[in-house]
């Protein structure tokens, strides 16, 4: 899923209708079959490998980084949810979330090269969409203000970065090259290119489009946009 997200075709994948009816869709760009999976994982590994200028060696991250772990459980967890499996998927979700501080509902779709850093108190709901190359900080949240079932979860587009503490709730939609600062609750849709900031978030655009601002931002020079 590169370039520009279709958000609303994503949407779609996890809007409405009874749980056990509702389609559980793979994440786009991932195939089923082992080999696939283990692309999938290795692209995880690099990500966060290039993502954390403290990460010397990939096995280094493999063997260090709870972030990797709960991403690659969820990656196996979510196939066996989309296989029926929904006991033994949500069985192994809860096991790693005692094991690494990360809570991943199967049910989530997750685009490729995620990384969560540091990962303690992330929770990402069941019905929540995360796009490509995105990056959450620790404390994040995406999760809903419904107790009904269908969509209650966001939806976040490509290369969005959720900065530390930040809680995004609702059935929301984020576009592409979002940044969200830290501690933010985001309770509104946010524009591609935008970045949102305080309680309730506020959206400004930063001078630089996305493509010249740097690669990944410290959340907090995002305080910055206040101004």
């Amino acid at each position: 899923m590169s370039g520009v997200t279709d958000l609303r075709a994503l949407r779609a994948q996890t809007v409405a209708g009874d749980d056990d009816e509702r389609e559980h869709v793979m994440p786009p760009g991932h195939r089923p079959g082992l080999r696939h999976l283990v692309e999938i994982l290795l692209e995880d590994l690099d990500a966060a490998h290039a993502h954390d200028p403290a990460a010397r060696t990939r096995l280094e991250v493999a063997l260090a980084y709870p972030g990797v772990h709960a991403l690659w459980v969820h990656r196996l967890s979510h196939r066996m949810w989309h296989a029926g499996l929904r006991l033994p998927a949500r069985l192994l979700s809860q096991v790693t979330r005692w094991l690494t501080g990360i809570e991943i509902h199967p049910g989530a779709v997750i685009g490729r090269r995620l990384f969560i850093d540091h990962g303690m108190g992330v929770v990402i709901g069941q019905t929540a969409v995360i796009g490509d190359d995105c990056v959450l900080f620790h404390g994040s949240t995406l999760g809903g203000r419904s107790m009904t079932r269908g969509k209650r979860h966001p939806t976040l587009g490509n290369r969005v970065m959720v900065g530390a503490g930040a809680k995004v709730l609702g059935p929301l939609t984020i576009g592409d090259d979002v940044q969200i600062g830290a501690n933010a609750v985001v309770v509104k849709d946010v524009p591609a290119g935008a970045v949102a900031l305080g309680v309730p978030a506020h959206i400004r655009f930063p001078h630089q489009p996305p493509a010249e601002r740097e690669k990944l931002q410290d959340p907090a020079l995002i305080i910055e946009y206040m101004i």
